[in-house]
């Protein structure tokens, strides 16, 4: 693991306290050269406590604390400057509630890595590719989520197929190359202007299969208005609304 350039795990949280320490380790198993930031939005149960107390004792972990609930979105973006400011070469997310396994981590960076993807700005963890996957989800979730991604291609003219994932790996060049600040999506639907942003500067983008797991332990952050929100967004950027 020596080999691999300097890299930040970012992990947004709100009451993830039933998640996070078993995560944390785990990615120090398969990533133990990486750093992890979290970003926690003042969660009631403690999970921004025990980031803190965790810091104190393990050099690895860096916590970012906000004052509530502000967005996926700029949780992201807030990732992504602490990033670029503390010159890491690659930057991931990651969902904290183990539906994104940390080995598959570990194989997205590999995939970055490699010679023949030095071009490569993003890897994605993507569901939607031959031999990725969902287990746990009831139908409507499906439907749902196949329907913004089909959205996503043909509004934002994008080839990935996996547009809604926030298992991630961003090049330091790509993020420099988009210039973050300027994405005006602060919840979930920063995920797919930010595939928009980075396709359109002509930086490829390299789909790695994944299967995702629905959360065993803590409450799903999604809802039928989140679903609206993207949507909408799509929309003002398949009309020219947003630049």
């Amino acid at each position: 693991m020596s080999a691999h350039p300097k890299t930040l795990v970012v992990i947004a949280t709100y009451n993830e306290i039933e998640n996070l320490p078993t995560l944390v380790d785990q990615l120090h198993q398969y990533l133990p050269k990486a750093n992890l930031l979290v970003i926690d939005d003042n969660s009631p149960d403690g999970t921004g406590r025990w980031c803190d107390e965790q810091a104190n004792v393990d050099s690895r972990l860096q916590v970012i604390h906000r004052s509530g609930k502000l967005g996926l979105g700029s949780a992201a973006i807030c990732g992504f400057q602490y990033g670029l400011q503390h010159q890491y070469e690659l930057i991931a997310t990651m969902d904290a509630d183990f539906s994104h396994a940390p080995q598959s981590l570990g194989e997205m960076l590999q995939t970055i890595e490699l010679a023949e993807n030095a071009d490569c700005g993003l890897v994605i963890g993507s569901r939607y590719v031959q031999g990725g996957g969902i287990v746990g989800w009831p139908l409507f979730r499906h439907l749902s989520s196949r329907a913004v991604n089909l959205a996503a291609r043909v509004l934002l003219r994008v080839p990935t197929r996996d547009n809604s994932g926030a298992f991630r790996i961003y090049r330091r060049s790509a993020l420099q190359s988009v210039n973050t600040d300027k994405i005006q999506a602060d919840g979930y639907a920063y995920l797919e202007e930010l595939i928009w942003r980075i396709h359109r500067a002509g930086i490829r983008i390299v789909e790695v299969p994944i299967t995702f797991t629905d959360r065993e332990k803590g409450a799903s952050k999604t809802s039928v208005l989140i679903g609206v929100s993207v949507f909408w967004h799509l929309l003002k950027i398949g009309l020219g609304r947003v630049k």
